[in-house]
């Protein structure tokens, strides 16, 4: 294959791109059936999104899926979206579409490299282990070249990974720094062990909220693969449908995706929910991946003291220690996980701007925003639960 060129080709659905080829880029480690690293970038799960309405025509997420092959052989993807909005990608940029629309500036519609509504960090530029360098490189100049020709105002590839960031600046592109809130599992063989590590009176609130939430009148379910069944997507639809209307007007997930989650995702999920006089009254959304739990949705008909940060927060650590996975995710924003063991850490995102003038200012935004959050990861990370001396080591 030397010598021979990169071609380049977008594609508007999954149907046309060959599942094992996929996910021969965005998961290899998992071709012997091993669980993929990323459970977001995997065939299925865009499929799900794809195939449930979830994206598409009316969701302001249109595919354009990105190609790179040589010979025939996919060599690289990514997961590309035409967006006419920025709802669903909590790297927020409205100011940034404001500030381009009052100077005469059209910054719609734009090109997102991202999971649709999932703020979950891995590799946005899927590319086959055995062409990584040339993959990588097909997929940013492709996409900064289908941007600058279709006259598109900009392009983000966000929650990419640290490497990616720091290759994608090599290439041209602006790297924007943000934090979200992460627990890390020090090898903990119980979630009393890792109680031990905080200061007393965290430690000492923890449990309280425990025994506050474990009161609520009822048990706590924890079920992934077969034990899921359609009735426990009925219950989570009306906790989703809650916190959807609450938080975004309108939940970004239709019905349907919980259908193709029944069906093809539900060995990478694990769904805690809260049972009550035989009724289901609250519960979260995790997916898991190879060294990481990530909390997704949460969502009750009931209100009970502490309930959220039990099913959301502390079963997410239960489940990551028994599992022996490294993180767990739990979304983004939410300085209240700071006291329940979930320190900051830096998230990255990749932008593309196409206006020079423009881009200066955003590069000047980018360079003090990136200083303002280490600061505040600093601070944050100071004021954490952990005894300081334990601080003191990890530093």
């Amino acid at each position: 294959m030397d010598g021979q060129e990169v071609e380049i080709r977008v594609v508007p659905t999954l149907a046309q791109i060959d599942a094992a080829a996929w996910d021969a880029c965005a998961c290899p480690e998992a071709v012997d059936g091993e669980r993929p690293n990323d459970p977001f970038t995997t065939y299925r799960f865009l499929r799900a999104l794809e195939d449930s309405r979830s994206v598409g025509t009316g969701t302001g997420w249109q595919p354009q899926y990105l190609v790179a092959s040589i010979g025939g052989q996919v060599i690289g993807c990514a997961p590309m979206y035409v967006k006419s909005h920025s709802q669903g990608e909590y790297i927020f940029d409205h100011n940034w579409a404001h500030a381009y629309e009052r100077a005469g500036g059209r910054y719609y519609p734009k090109l997102q490299i991202a999971v649709p509504h999932t703020p979950a960090t891995g590799r946005r530029f899927l590319v086959h282990p055995d062409f990584a360098e040339a993959g990588f490189a097909a997929l940013v100049q492709g996409a900064m070249q289908l941007a600058e020709n279709n006259g598109i105002s900009t392009l983000h590839a966000t929650f990419c990974t640290e490497a990616e960031a720091k290759l994608g600046v090599e290439m041209g592109l602006m790297r924007r720094v943000t934090q979200q809130f992460h627990w890390h599992n020090d090898g903990y063989a119980s979630f009393d062990d890792f109680l031990a590590t905080l200061s007393s009176r965290k430690r000492k609130n923890i449990r309280k909220e425990r025994a506050q939430a474990q009161d609520f009148g009822g048990e706590i379910e924890v079920l992934t693969g077969d034990a899921i069944q359609p009735h426990h997507w009925d219950a989570f639809w009306e906790f989703y449908q809650d916190t959807g209307a609450r938080k975004w007007g309108t939940p970004y997930l239709t019905r349907d995706f919980f259908n193709q989650a029944q069906a093809h995702l539900r060995d990478d999920i694990y769904l805690v929910l809260a049972r009550r006089d035989g009724e289901y009254v609250a519960g979260a959304l995790n997916f898991i991946g190879a060294h990481a739990l990530y909390g997704r949705y949460w969502g009750c008909t009931e209100h009970h003291p502490c309930l959220h940060f039990e099913l959301c927060y502390y079963q997410a650590i239960d489940i990551a220690i028994a599992q022996g996975l490294n993180t767990v995710e739990a979304g983004a924003q939410g300085e209240h996980k700071l006291a329940r063991g979930y320190l900051p850490t830096q998230t990255h995102s990749l932008h593309w701007v196409g206006d020079p003038g423009f881009s200066d200012a955003i590069a000047s935004y980018l360079k003090a925003e990136g200083e303002a959050v280490a600061e505040e990861i600093e601070i944050l990370t100071d004021y954490g639960p952990f005894k300081k001396i334990q601080i003191e080591e990890q530093e």
